[in-house]
């Protein structure tokens, strides 16, 4: 059965609304996903991100692994408990943040080893071993083992990377059928969906002959690795489309990792419908604020006695209870509230925009609504 239901395309561009199901509830899309990297947003409670409305948290399978071990988990009755969060998860394989190694790691047709960033420790792990340890986390979607590339690069490399990763891809689809080592028995692992990821760098027909492979073998969504990893926007939203154009309509696509709220927008309109990013808390660490007029600094010293709101047009309980000119006098004073009230806001911030992106595509107004909102919104950094 088909995980993915389109609900509705906008009359006036390819963006459109859909419901994805998961073994923890329906998403609705187009969605953001913050991310619990280690299984925790930073500085916020999985209560503020329920009440923040958030749908789906993403987290990372990599880092889960290394600290604090796939048997921990395991012994906790997987990761939702393990974390106290009743909705739906999606697990990254890690296979970006592996590939970030460098020169603490090696590659091979059979898997990828590679030393701990935390204690130089040496794994190896394998396009089944990455699907075995998700099926022990129970999380909602699982994504497979990939080589993700960098910026530039020769289309030789780009072109290898391509052919393991859907070699990893039919792996990956394969051990789905097959039990987990020790399995435990609270079966959220009969109901995990499989995404696959197309990479292919900046080549158009790499891209294209990846999504068509992908097709082929049949996934329960479809995700777009290896954008923004350095190369011009333009050249992003150019492949981003070009792959769009070759995934079926009836799955659910998901842009990994790309998350400006410009880019969002742009992604939207050609019909991407999954987003993560850490930038919301990220920023929100140091201390910059996403507002509907743009990114505001909130540290800078002309808020020193600004006692508006974050945003004006926001909600959230940061905006509602406390004033620029407090929240920066809490980042000055190195006080965590400081860190926790624009994490707050910029993850509210960002679910608001996703709600009101669903509500205009259902009204056939995107185009306008994109175009009322960049007008407002200062891109500049």
């Amino acid at each position: 059965m088909n995980p993915f239901r389109l609900v509705y395309e906008d009359k006036k561009s390819k963006a459109r609304r859909g419901v994805l199901a998961t073994a923890h509830g329906d998403i609705q899309t187009p969605c953001f996903m913050p991310v619990g990297t280690q299984g925790s947003v930073k500085t916020l409670s999985p209560g503020e991100l329920e009440e923040a409305e958030a749908q789906i948290l993403l987290s990372n399978t990599y880092h889960l692994i290394l600290r604090p071990g796939i048997e921990i988990i395991k012994k906790a009755g997987q990761l939702h408990r393990f974390i106290s969060w009743r909705r739906p998860i999606l697990t990254d394989s890690g296979g970006y943040q592996i590939f970030s190694l460098a020169l603490l790691r090696k590659v091979s047709n059979e898997g990828v080893e590679f030393q701990s960033h935390i204690n130089g420790d040496k794994y190896f792990l394998t396009p089944k071993t990455i699907i075995e340890y998700q099926k022990i986390l129970g999380s909602d979607i699982m994504m497979p083992l990939d080589e993700c590339v960098h910026y530039p690069c020769t289309k030789d490399y780009a072109a290898q990377a391509m052919k393991r990763t859907l070699d990893w891809a039919r792996c990956s689809k394969a051990q789905i059928a097959n039990p987990v080592r020790n399995d435990i028995s609270n079966g959220a692992s009969d109901k995990q969906l499989l995404f696959g990821i197309v990479q292919g760098s900046t080549y158009e027909d790499l891209r294209k002959d990846c999504a068509r492979q992908l097709v082929d073998i049949g996934f329960d969504g479809y995700a777009i690795g290896g954008i923004s990893v350095g190369e011009p926007k333009s050249l992003s939203y150019n492949i981003t489309n070009k792959i769009v154009e070759n995934l079926p309509k009836d799955a659910a696509r998901y842009l990994m990792g790309v998350g400006m709220p410009e880019d969002i927008l742009e992604a939207v309109e050609i019909g991407v419908d999954m987003f993560d990013c850490v930038i919301p808390t990220r920023y929100g660490r140091n201390g910059t604020a996403f507002t509907s007029e743009g990114k505001l600094v909130v540290r800078n010293a002309p808020y020193s006695c600004d006692f508006s709101p974050l945003d004006k047009d926001c909600s959230c309980y940061s905006c509602q209870n406390f004033s620029r000119a407090y929240i920066r006098h809490l980042l000055c004073s190195n006080e965590i509230l400081g860190l926790r009230l624009v994490s707050l806001h910029n993850i509210c911030f960002y679910l608001e925009l996703m709600r009101k992106i669903r509500e205009a595509i259902k009204e056939d107004r995107f185009v306008e609504f994109k175009k009322e909102f960049l007008n407002r919104y200062d891109t500049a950094d």
